[in-house]
């Protein structure tokens, strides 16, 4: 109202009234037009949406009412490279500004990048980002570090009054991937995707192919249950078939180059497939899928002479089938490719199957004019659940899940604390979750998956919402709190499995050589004494033998003896009947009422 003063005194006569009118008509302004951004998304961008348009204006309005303590404030948010993330930074950043009147400068950068950031604010204690959206992998760190923000008690407490109402977070799928040992929530799931098999259902259904296949190994050719199976199908195309159409083909497709995506290779899960660690979901206990095990909430080891599992006989057999597969079934060029140089491959159109394969892939799998797909818009190929090693047991978890999680940091002040709450809320809020979905074909919550338009999607997915209806998909989890520290952990792997790949050393030196790495690590830690009192304690050293013993006479699996024979009959199922045999309707919430 500064512009209405005036010295004269006449002016000062002016009625209550109009003063009053003039004020509620400065005062409000900014809210309409906030709500009428509001609208305008809700009718264009955020549609289909879960709630309908009523709904999804009120939870905006909690939004808008919300960020009012913070309006004008420039927050910054990182995320990884992914189509997810872009959209977000592209689209979503740019309506929550226009309807909060907060302005996001949502980062997009490589995945180390991300890792190397946030392991410099916890370590300097510096304000780097307000808000991350970093890999649930870093459960075990973040919860034994205590330098991210415990979200249960945040959303009870300090950030009550910017929690979304709306925030159901037993719709989020990804919950118990970030849930800690003390039962509370540190992470909220913001997209995830599996790492699944992949084969080419054309060729696979192909009559000729399917009576020589059963001519030759006595089973049906179909979706290996095995890695038996699998391998009898690498040997059938690269050996048997070896042309389709003029053109070379392989039964398998890998990669192998010493690079730090040779890490993720190994680290998401690829030991759980061949039998590795102990049975549980989300993750092995007492011993997990990156062979450590736990005792109570303490990492006590990860080599077999200290009770764990990474250099025992189911991870060296998971490294001699990676390798013996990319020699002898991959196109010559896989042993020399990083992650993303072998990742489009498949679609050129002369791999039969994948073992590997990562479902974020399929929006750019599904593109029109690909040798992969069919002129009507459908794929020629399938994904499906991922076929487990000879050591694997019923009860163990089948594969990995990548889960980028909304975080944050004691560090970041509390006022840009809550600022970046509610934007990392907002994109996953139920007002625009679900055509976030759409763009990157990522799934955070249970009532998105089940939602219509998916429905009428699934048939150009190539089984994708199928997969994310099924009971199969509890099999497939993040690393869990056994890794108490995620990025000094995890770079150990490409270096040392590395070593196995370019043949500088055997699988079983190489293993030996990353369980004595990990190890160390932990020694260090332990020492430091700096994640208190679940910080890692180390098993003193015993012969495999009593660990052997003891795993047996405690009813667990790892570490396991060496099997007498790790190739047993081939396995495998009809894709379309498993696919029926799947629920064509929601399972009912645990906590429904």
């Amino acid at each position: 109202m500064r512009h209405l003063r005036t010295t004269k005194d006449s002016l000062l006569t002016m009625t209550s009234a109009v003063a009053l009118i003039a004020a509620s008509m400065t005062i409000a302004a900014p809210a309409r037009a906030d709500e009428a951004a509001a609208k305008k998304w809700i009718d264009s961008e955020f549609q289909p949406s879960t709630l309908s348009k009523d709904d999804a204006l009120k939870e905006m309005q909690w939004f808008i009412k919300a960020a009012e303590p913070f309006k004008g404030m420039e927050i910054n948010v990182v995320s990884e490279t992914l189509t997810t993330h872009e959209y977000e930074s592209r689209t979503l950043a740019k309506a929550f500004e226009e309807i909060t009147g907060i302005k996001v400068k949502h980062d997009i950068i490589q995945e180390g990048d991300v890792v190397e950031k946030i392991q410099t604010q916890m370590q300097s204690g510096k304000n780097v980002y307000d808000g991350w959206i970093n890999d649930s992998d870093f459960i075990g760190t973040h919860f034994r570090y205590g330098q991210a923000v415990d979200l249960t008690d945040w959303m009870a407490k300090d950030g009550k009054d910017v929690t979304d109402p709306m925030l159901d977070v037993n719709d989020f799928i990804g919950k118990s991937f970030t849930t800690a040992p003390n039962g509370h929530l540190y992470q909220l799931p913001d997209q995830q995707f599996a790492n699944l098999y992949w084969f080419r259902y054309d060729w696979f259904t192909n009559p000729d192919y399917k009576a020589k296949f059963k001519a030759k190994y006595g089973y049906d050719l179909g979706v290996p249950v095995n890695w038996s199976a699998y391998e009898d199908i690498a040997e059938f195309f690269t050996n048997d078939i070896k042309e389709i159409n003029g053109v070379r083909v392989y039964g398998h497709m890998d990669y192998g180059k010493k690079d730090p995506s040779l890490g993720w290779r190994f680290t998401d899960a690829w030991l759980s497939m061949a039998g590795n660690g102990d049975k549980g979901i989300p993750n092995g206990l007492p011993v997990d899928e990156w062979g450590i095990r736990m005792e109570g909430c303490r990492p006590v080891g990860s080599s077999v002479e200290r009770g764990g599992d990474v250099n025992g006989p189911a991870a060296v057999y998971s490294i001699v089938k990676y390798l013996d597969w990319m020699k002898k079934y991959a196109p010559p060029q896989a042993q020399g490719m990083t992650f993303s140089e072998s990742g489009p491959v498949p679609s050129q159109g002369n791999i039969a199957q994948q073992i590997f394969w990562y479902t974020a892939f399929t929006a750019d799998m599904v593109k029109p004019g690909l040798p992969v797909m069919n002129a009507d818009g459908t794929p020629k190929w399938r994904m499906a659940p991922s076929p487990h090693g000879s050591y694997w047991k019923d009860g163990m978890k089948l594969g990995y899940q990548d889960v980028g999680s909304a975080t944050l940091l004691k560090s970041t002040p509390l006022d840009r604390r809550k600022a970046a709450w509610l934007y990392l809320q907002f994109i996953v809020s139920k007002t625009v979750s679900l055509k976030k979905s759409h763009v990157g074909l990522t799934f955070i919550r249970e009532s998105d998956i089940w939602d219509k338009s998916f429905t009428e999607r699934a048939p150009k997915l190539g089984g994708l919402i199928e997969f994310y209806r099924s009971p199969a998909r509890v099999q497939w989890t993040p690393t869990g709190n056994n890794v108490p520290d995620y990025p000094k952990l995890a770079q150990l792997w490409w270096q040392n499995i590395g070593d196995a790949s370019s043949g500088a050393k055997t699988p079983q030196a190489a293993m030996d050589a990353l369980a004595a790495a990990q190890d160390s690590v932990m020694e260090r830690l332990e020492k430091s004494g700096v994640q208190g009192a679940c910080g890692p304690k180390l098993n003193p050293k015993k012969t495999a033998e009593f660990w052997y013993d003891k795993s047996a006479k405690d009813g667990n699996i790892a570490p396991q003896r060496k099997l007498a024979n790790e190739k047993p009959k081939g396995e495998t199922v009809d894709y379309d009947t498993l696919i029926k045999s799947w629920p064509a309707s929601p399972p009912k919430r645990a906590d429904a009422k």
